[in-house]
């Protein structure tokens, strides 16, 4: 988003913009609050339609659960919570960093190995599905199928000893910085309805964000602010910026999905994750990102020769108009 920005905002800085997996309209009056989670489901069903159902199926299984106190301590227990839960409003937490890791997984949902947010196989979401492959489990079976699919997320090297649901990511790239910007300036609204997409039914409630926002950082959400000062969709007068989007990054909802204009380009990655293309090459590349790349190089080329022949011709030109006054003076001189 920023290197679309930035363009936007400074084009006598830069001669162009490559904005990968950038969602410039994931914001209030641009984009449905439930699409990003339709897009993490779609994610997901690339790991057999029995994935996202169990997981639809799973937060009734964990607010049953909750309901006991046997049931609190099996909760607990078996996905091995750093601080085991009290009582059944505590297993909203577990909810919230479920939802959180899901959509992580989905947009790190990368063809081979990686660490962008935590230790993760190639194509973790197929391997975090493969054991959810039975909806109708019951419950404590399910939650256990569910804990060992998540622990390919947070605990893939096997070195962690206990499930903190206080932190969705691991290593330096923490959530904290995140979750500030989302309450001042990057007001991204989310929902869901169980039905079009695997999560539990949740309403965008903008009143709640805002009180949540001020009791954890005293600051209150500006959600016009970003559309305004950039200009929503309404970025035609600008130039030289590639979209790019995986289609199955679900930030991708967000995102320039059709070129606008011959120098506001969209390119879509088929099967692609959160900004696969800016990733370094690597041999499991699939084709789609391959020739995104290939794409994306020829159109910077075609910016760069374009740029410098637009600074060697102003230079020329000032050149000239410099001769020209020298000339005319010595000629006044002799004169």
């Amino acid at each position: 988003m920023l290197a679309a920005w930035f363009r936007l905002k400074y084009s006598h800085v830069v001669d162009g913009a490559l904005a990968a997996s950038a969602p410039v309209l994931q914001f209030p009056g641009y984009t449905g609050c439930d699409v990003f989670n339709q897009i993490v489901t779609k994610a997901f069903r690339t790991g057999g339609e029995a994935c996202p159902k169990s997981i639809r199926r799973s937060w009734d299984a964990i607010t049953n659960l909750a309901s006991s106190s046997e049931g609190l301590s099996f909760l607990s227990n078996t996905m091995r919570l750093c601080k085991p839960l009290k009582v059944a409003g505590e297993a909203d937490d577990l909810k919230g960093w479920l939802n959180e890791v899901y959509g992580n997984l989905a947009m790190a949902n990368y063809p081979y190995p990686a660490s962008f947010l935590a230790p993760m196989p190639g194509y973790p979401v197929k391997v975090l599905c493969s054991h959810l492959t039975d909806a109708t489990l019951p419950d404590k079976q399910l939650i256990t199928a569910l804990f060992n699919a998540v622990s390919v997320y947070f605990n893939y090297t096997g070195d962690v000893k206990c499930l903190n649901v206080s932190q969705a990511t691991t290593g330096a790239l923490s959530d904290e910085g995140w979750g500030y910007q989302a309450c001042t300036e990057m007001v991204m609204p989310l929902c869901a309805d169980g039905i079009d997409d695997m999560f539990e039914p949740t309403k965008w409630d903008y009143q709640q964000f805002s009180d949540d926002c001020y009791k954890k950082w005293s600051v209150r959400p500006r959600p016009g602010w970003i559309p305004l000062y950039y200009g929503g969709v309404n970025i035609t007068s600008s130039s030289n910026i590639i979209f790019s989007n995986g289609d199955l990054d679900p930030w991708s909802g967000g995102g320039i999905l059709k070129s606008l204009s011959d120098s506001l380009i969209a390119i879509i990655i088929k099967g692609g994750a959160h900004h696969l293309d800016l990733r370094a090459k690597n041999k499991d590349d699939p084709s789609s990102v391959v020739e995104a790349r290939e794409q994306e190089v020829k159109i910077i080329g075609q910016w760069i020769a374009e740029a410098q022949a637009r600074k060697l011709g102003s230079r020329d030109a000032a050149i000239r108009t410099w001769t020209e006054k020298r000339m005319a003076s010595v000629k006044h001189v002799r004169l």
